[in-house]
């Protein structure tokens, strides 16, 4: 197999990318750090025949961007997040699912001093399993133990690392230690471009169901602040028209003025009142 140069590398790097803007309508913006090659090469596995990933530096993708938004001036809209260690995976299928496949291939790993934690990581009250040699250990950083049958034991929970802070050496020896492993690391999922629009991934959350209870809250809120304010809208007509009617209605039967809706609620009534006997 001959070898690529570099040039000729960029060329096919470059035609591929452009034929993916092209044919694909949707793609995440996704986060690659501290995933490893064999776990990329089961992410592509798992989106085979769904999805394409396509990874690269951040100068090369931007250029390629820039070549098509003569064709498709929205892709403008990616450049702003092109940053930091990102990539991209390119589908005309259903967001939802192919966020789940990615979700799903996830692996857990162990925490390493310098890494910057992902998540809080809380150490559970527990029994180490560990031999008395090791409390200096535990009291270098503040854990409150005690000697329980032969072997160390943590009488609290302990949070150990905060999110978003470096794991120090010794934090990473004692979850090694305590053979937990605390992150999962994957392809993380920054935005959405979903035909010519950015938006947060939060928004895949949202369902059908969700959006009608919001609407039809909303649309109540508007009734009731028209009728305390004397002011119809399209959402209070039908309270008000409700409320028209029980007026005639109560003057009919105050009166001996009827019409016809009054005759049928009169006759509901009496055939209500005879059931009743």
């Amino acid at each position: 197999m001959v070898r690529q140069t570099r040039s000729e590398w960029k060329a096919g790097y470059f035609k591929k990318l452009a034929k993916h803007l092209s044919e694909f309508d949707k793609c995440f913006i996704v986060n690659v750090d501290n995933v490893r090659s064999k776990q990329m090469q089961q992410i592509r596995l798992s989106l085979r025949g769904s999805a394409e990933v396509v990874l690269g530096k951040n100068t090369l993708m931007r250029k390629v961007i820039q070549s098509q938004i003569e064709r498709n001036s929205t892709l403008d809209k990616l450049l702003p997040h092109i940053r930091e260690n990102v990539g991209f995976v390119f589908t005309n299928g259903d967001l939802c699912d192919i966020r789940e496949k990615i979700e799903n291939n996830r692996v857990e790993a162990p925490a390493k001093a310098g890494a910057i934690a992902p998540c809080d990581v809380i150490v559970p009250a527990q029994n180490t399993g560990l031999g008395p040699e090791k409390t200096a250990f535990f009291q270098a950083l503040s854990i409150p133990t005690k000697i329980a049958r032969g072997a160390i034991e943590i009488l609290n929970d302990v949070h150990l690392v905060h999110k978003d802070t470096k794991v120090g050496p010794s934090e990473a020896t004692l979850l090694g230690m305590l053979k937990i492993h605390p992150f999962t690391y994957g392809l993380v999922i920054k935005q959405v471009f979903d035909q010519g629009c950015v938006y947060d991934p939060a928004v895949l959350d949202i369902t059908p169901e969700m959006i009608t209870e919001k609407i039809v809250a909303g649309v109540q809120n508007i009734a009731c602040l028209s009728l305390a304010l004397g002011y119809t809208t399209l959402a209070s007509i039908p309270h008000v028209l409700a409320n028209a009617f029980k007026n005639m209605l109560a003057i009919a039967v105050m009166t001996d003025y009827t019409f016809k809706e009054a005759e049928q609620v009169s006759a509901i009534d009496m055939f209500c009142n005879l059931l009743a006997c």
